[in-house]
């Protein structure tokens, strides 16, 4: 090789845990979505010659997660093989900002030319009036930024500037989000599949939101005008990675009900489906109107759709209010879950713990209310959290209110702020006792006999994924979306200026951590796996019912504690039918003005 080599390193990095050491797994769940689009980006600009015809580009790429990242290593290669080389850390999120910060110090002492690019750097540049000095202090290191999107080749620009070695501090393209029509494959190389728990891949369809929720950095990253793939792009998608293996896939999209393309999407997934016997499946992110869209739910379910995350976030009318959710009605949600049921597909929610009106015991309350009166399958839960990039973060840092300097932190599995309400001590002991009072042994008996009680009620399935949640929480300490099979831990890689622990002291703890958590792992999997043997055993468990899975009726609604019991939620009913009797008019207008 020589100078007319130049070498694209692509890496998506982890976060430190609690004692410093990065979250890294044999097996991690699913590849990163980012990883995966800038990867066919590159790959696209190589075959194009993005560089000239003279030029060999060369793609690396790596998921810190399940792959450790040596920076004096992967330098070492590229001076061996000669030419020139671009560290990209690519979708850093603001708990992995420090994780990256100390790869690119590393990288940079190395000689290597490194860039920083996710939704920390751009959420920053979007929302801020000035970068944070962290950022400031980096970058006048000589680490370069990317905020936005790298499509429309605006990659190629920066590959040719680090070519050239004309890197520019920043690379700003926030007020210009490009379409995504026509763009190249997210594709990773197959190799990353053997570092994950199975054939998974993820990607998106839509980029944008057009809802203002407040503790969101999305529509300030990504925009409020949505943009779309087209159909043909989605099965270019689905070809490309099923012809190395990959057959099951997360769609990284916000919201995908309002992705005004979902009818043709689900129409083209079905057909290759149905026609072609494509053996395909798919996690969907959705809002909790998307039961109101005629034939929705019933075309996800034929496009493959198992799997669904719902964004709850809360069943207090007032709290959602104030976070700007106007979108979400406490009424629906029973009606919306039974339908999702009905149709065989597991369905999560993310619920979040810490908004204004919050205490103690009335998270813990309004839990006991979802257990009871929600056909859920999954619920995690989040701290709130001011993320950079948000109009809560920009709000608290106008006033000068207290947030934790420690980015590490913003993973919404920590607290970083206080609470007008609870005490700091009190917000952490909700959060806690939330996850094991929806996760504790009753609860997941009753998960699993409302699935038994349903033909396409996989069982089975709903105690894999709840043990998952149960045990990455109780046994990892981590957050069930970060976990992964069997975690790895190295001395060397401790968080910069925490100290090299003695290999003693650090392999005999660790040794003890893997014991006990195997143990617990088993202990736990056993005990209610003996649950789940004696649901599936039981002749009568079709005849199973409660009040979350009985079937709707009018009357009833207005009896649940979700109405009775919260916040605004008699309110919510009165507005309900308030809305319902002007739509009614509504129609009964139009009808009169129709000529017969």
């Amino acid at each position: 090789m020589s100078a007319r080599d130049f070498h694209l390193v692509m890496i998506k990095p982890t976060h430190y845990d609690d004692d410093g050491y990065p979250i890294q797994w044999l097996r991690s769940a699913i590849p990163s979505n980012t990883l995966a689009s800038l990867n066919g980006l590159a790959e696209a600009a190589r075959d194009r010659h993005a560089l000239g015809e003279e030029v060999r580009i060369h793609l690396h790429t790596f998921d810190e997660t399940n792959k450790r990242v040596r920076p004096a290593h992967i330098a070492a290669q590229i001076r061996k093989q000669g030419g020139r080389a671009l560290i990209a850390l690519v979708g850093v999120q603001s708990n992995q900002f420090p994780r990256a910060t100390d790869l690119a110090r590393k990288f940079m002492a190395e000689g290597l030319p490194t860039a920083i690019g996710g939704f920390h750097v751009s959420g920053c540049i979007s929302m801020l009036d000035e970068m944070p000095a962290d950022m400031v202090g980096l970058q006048q290191e000589g680490v370069c930024y990317f905020a936005g999107e790298a499509e429309d080749r605006r990659l190629d620009m920066v590959l040719r500037d680090a070519f050239n070695g004309t890197l520019k501090p920043l690379y700003d393209f926030m007020a210009d989000l490009p379409s995504l029509g026509g763009e190249p494959t997210p594709i990773l190389p197959s190799k990353h599949i053997q570092f994950t728990a199975g054939s998974h891949s993820s990607f998106d369809l839509g980029r944008g939101c057009p809802f203002q929720c407040s503790f969101c950095t999305i529509i300030n990253v990504q925009g409020r005008k949505s943009r779309f793939r087209s159909a043909d792009d989605l099965e270019r998608i689905i070809r490309e990675n099923h012809a190395q293996g990959i057959n099951r896939f997360f769609i990284t999209d916000d919201n995908f009900a309002r992705n005004r393309e979902w009818e043709s999407l689900f129409d083209r997934l079905i057909l290759l489906r149905e026609k072609e016997k494509f053996d395909i499946k798919f996690i969907i992110q959705v809002d909790t109107l998307c039961h109101r869209i005629d034939g929705f739910i019933e075309k996800a379910t034929r496009a493959g759709v198992n799997r669904v995350f719902i964004g709850l976030e809360n069943i207090n009318p007032d709290n959602l209010l104030a976070a700007k959710k106007r979108q979400n009605k406490i009424t629906e949600y029973r009606e919306m879950l039974q339908k999702w049921r009905a149709h065989g597909a597991t369905t999560y929610a993310g619920y979040i713990i810490g908004f204004p009106g919050d205490t103690k015991e009335a998270v813990l309350r309004d839990v006991e209310i979802i257990k009871k009166e929600l056909p859920l399958d999954l619920l995690e839960f989040f701290y709130l959290t001011p993320l950079p990039g948000s109009e809560d973060h920009k709000v608290l840092l106008s006033k000068g209110t207290w947030m934790d300097p420690d980015l590490n932190k913003y993973d919404l599995n920590h607290r970083v702020t206080h609470h007008p309400k609870m005490s700091d001590a009190e917000w952490e002991e909700a959060y806690r006792e939330a996850w094991q009072n929806y996760y504790s042994d009753a609860h997941i008996e009753t998960v699993l006999r409302r699935a038994a009680a349903h033909r396409k009620g996989r069982p089975g399935n709903k105690l894999f994924l709840m043990m998952w949640f149960k045990l990455m929480v109780e046994c990892e300490g981590v957050h069930p979306l970060e976990g992964g099979y069997f975690r790895l831990k190295v001395r060397r890689d401790r968080r910069v200026g925490l100290p090299r622990e003695h290999p003693v002291p650090f392999y005999t703890r660790y040794l003890a951590e893997i014991v006990s958590k195997h143990w617990a792992y088993l202990s736990a999997v056993w005990r209610v796996y003996r649950i789940y043997r004696r649901v599936k055993a039981s002749p009568d468990r079709r005849n199973y019912t409660d009040l979350a899975i009985a079937p709707m009726d009018g009357t009833l609604e207005e009896d649940l504690a979700m109405i009775r019991e919260t916040r605004g939620g008699t309110e919510a009913v009165a507005r309900q039918v308030r809305d319902a009797a002007l739509r009614k008019a509504g129609k009964d207008r139009a009808r009169a003005a129709t000529p017969s």
